[in-house]
């Protein structure tokens, strides 16, 4: 009661100009969440509308508890018309009864089509128009969805057997995780927030190749296509979809998004490869205005006009950068290394030499190490975990999706639904330059394997190193014998079988979920692993005791960064990690054809071991570094810049045979 007359007064008071307050932000019921028998009696209290409302408040006050929810589950819903009934199935994501009101809406109607396309769309442009507005957050929307998509499940078979079935959606998108890339998390949480909107979404998976997409697209009559990825060699995919949009003759507008991409990137990268239009999405919240816009008679032309003159602008603000502004030259960069004193270090000896395998590891030992605060990313709920429970306009929302989380992440445990394996492996290390050197032995006479690192070489201010993670090895002229860890984990083993179950039955909620807790699951297999690795393995901080924010804040000694990722961008070192670990064999875990994970709740990486290792971003580099990392690496400039594009401070298709000889 006391949330609900807080919530209430705050909210009149900022609408009457309140620019300041001091509020308990846990304890602050959301306004619209106020079921409004009780809103209606706080607001007769707090704005004096009525004589008697003191007395009325508190006639109703013993039904009610803190935030304005009911002591028991209130179903007077059930009470009210078959189409009231359906709408609020729909806003409340509540798929008990869907079935059965879905069949007596549909012996009530003329046609099951007009089932769907009267009270279901009813109901669903009234999620639209809440998650639009930001009364309403992704988890409810996908909980919205699953219950549409039963209803229309439900129909379907009627529809089919008239023969006569049509539908009135906005558009149809072709949707699909491009070639190489095996991420979809994102992919399909915008696909459901677009069908929610009364789009048609067709989906086409993932490592989906460029002719499977444009066939699709023709076949299927699409309005748009939809581009997804998370990786970043998935950029130079969307840019060969867009080539070939372009050699086709096609003009359907190309939508962009992913972890990876950028409107910038869109504007340098894409968009000049394709004469149709080209639209960089940022999130699902975007992409039902985006779609909208482009399947608009009067708004389309405007819209793609404005769009094509901000990328005009981005492109011209970018050509500068073509001449490597801020750039030191390799050499200076190489010369203001992290100096580290070797001979006054004595590297720890790995306990364990050569490799170690994990299978079937416990999940329950798994779930205290989980990071909470990506996972609600992943749902687009912007905070900290825990302080997002208590969040004033997403706490709610957070709450809830913490629950099924929780709940879910029990039945996984309980009955083995997922699989957690690994690998883990030291071997005699030295730095070769910028390169790692690993040994057979510790005799280090025959080389195992060699890693190619990348250094920073944006200008830095006196008495900064530009890093590279090769200076956390010991050099080989030091004389002193280090040592270098690698690993690769998964929790993602026995997924897609679960995740077919929950998307036949209609359930995107709960295979969106899946995948988002196999994530965390393998994120806090790497973590616990970490752990053990310092402590037991290599036994470098065999006394280490930090709590679990301090492991998710990084407070220990060493560091295990990824290929792909920024110390070390270039995913294309992955094969010689695999081959290393044996990854496949030992752990279950295979790469794509663009060095993309499968499963994709997955983890590999490097174990460095020395005090001062620590994470960084190698950032932008010259076509110096290209060059020496192309021979280093004993590929051509260009497969080095395609491995690299994100990376370049150049473009590569300004450079000339002579800047490459320069460069060499």
């Amino acid at each position: 009661m006391r949330e609900a007359m807080h919530a209430v007064f705050l909210y009149h008071a900022i609408r009457a100009g309140l620019d300041m307050g001091i509020v308990n932000a846990g304890q602050l019921a959301v306004y619209d969440e106020i079921e409004p028998r009780l809103r209606e009696a706080v607001e007769d209290v707090i704005l004096n509308r009525r004589l008697d409302a003191t007395e009325r408040l508190l006639a109703i006050a013993e039904d009610y508890r803190s935030g304005g929810k009911r002591r028991e589950e209130d179903l007077s819903w059930r009470d009210q018309p078959v189409e009231k009934r359906l709408e609020h199935a729909l806003v409340r994501g509540i798929d008990r009864w869907i079935v059965e009101d879905t069949e007596e809406a549909r012996q009530k109607f003329a046609r099951p089509i007009e089932v769907i396309e009267g009270p279901l769309m009813d109901g669903m442009n009234v999620v639209g128009d809440l998650f639009g507005s930001g009364r309403m957050f992704l988890p409810q929307v996908v909980k919205s969805a699953r219950v549409m998509k039963k209803a229309v499940a439900h129909l379907l078979p009627y529809i089919e057997a008239e023969k006569t079935a049509g539908d009135r959606a906005k558009g149809r998108i072709v949707m699909a995780t491009v070639k190489g890339d095996v991420h979809d998390i994102g992919k399909n949480i915008v696909g459901v927030v677009l069908q929610c909107n009364n789009f048609e979404v067709i989906d086409l998976g993932v490592m989906v190749p460029w002719q499977d997409i444009l066939k699709a697209a023709r076949e299927k009559k699409a309005d748009i296509i939809g581009l997804s990825g998370l990786i970043t060699p998935s950029l130079d995919e969307m840019a060969t979809v867009a080539e070939e949009m372009e050699r086709a003759k096609m003009d359907l507008p190309l939508m962009i998004g992913g972890a990876t991409t950028s409107r910038v990137h869109t504007a340098v990268k894409i968009a000049p490869r394709y004469s149709g239009p080209v639209i960089h999405v940022l999130d699902a919240s975007r992409a039902v205005g985006v779609a909208g816009n482009l399947v608009s008679k009067t708004q389309r032309a405007p819209f793609v006009l404005e769009v094509a003159n901000d990328y005009a602008r981005l492109r011209k603000a970018r050509e500068g950068s073509a001449k490597e502004k801020g750039l030191v030259p390799l050499a200076a960069a190489r010369a203001n290394r992290e100096a580290i004193d070797w001979q006054g270090y004595v590297p720890e000896r790995p306990r364990l030499i050569g490799t170690e395998t994990f299978t079937d590891y416990p999940l329950a030992d798994l779930v205290e190490r989980i990071d909470w605060t990506p996972f609600f990313r992943a749902w687009e709920l912007a905070g900290t975990y825990p302080a997002i429970l208590d969040d004033a306009t997403v706490g709610e929302t957070a709450r809830t999706l913490f629950a099924d989380a929780r709940a879910m992440l029990e039945r996984i445990i309980e009955e083995r639904w997922l699989e957690a394996r690994g690998v883990i492996g030291f071997w005699p290390a030295n730095a070769a330059g910028d390169d790692v050197v690993l040994y057979e032995d510790e005799a280090r006479s025959r080389e195992r394997a060699r890693f190619h690192f990348l250094r920073q070489q944006i200008a830095k201010r006196e008495g900064r190193p530009n890093f590279c993670l090769a200076d956390f090895v010991a050099p080989i002229r030091s004389g002193v014998a280090d040592y270098l860890g690698a690993f690769a984990v998964t929790a993602g083993i026995g997924i897609e079988e679960r995740v077919a179950a929950f998307e036949a039955a209609h359930d995107d909620y709960s295979a969106i979920l899946l995948k988002a807790l196999a994530d965390r699951l393998a994120e806090a297999f790497a973590e616990r692993l970490h752990e053990r690795v310092r402590r037991e393995f290599w036994g470098y901080a065999p006394d280490e005791a930090l709590s679990n924010e301090e492991l998710i804040r990084e407070r220990y000694r060493g560091i295990r960064p990824a290929p792909g990722y920024p110390a070390c961008p270039d995913h294309s070192e992955k094969p010689a990690l695999f081959r290393l670990l044996d990854a496949e064999a030992k752990a279950g875990i295979r790469l794509t054809e663009n060095f993309a994970m499968l499963p994709t709740a997955a983890v590999s990486g490097f174990y460095f071991a020395h005090p001062r290792a620590h994470y960084f971003g190698v950032g932008k580099i010259g076509r110096d570094q290209v060059a020496d990392y192309a021979t280093r690496r004993g590929v051509s400039v260009a497969e080095a810049e395609k491995w690299l594009a994100p990376n370049l401070a150049y473009d590569p298709a300004r450079t000339s045979a002579g800047d490459l000889k320069k460069a060499g």
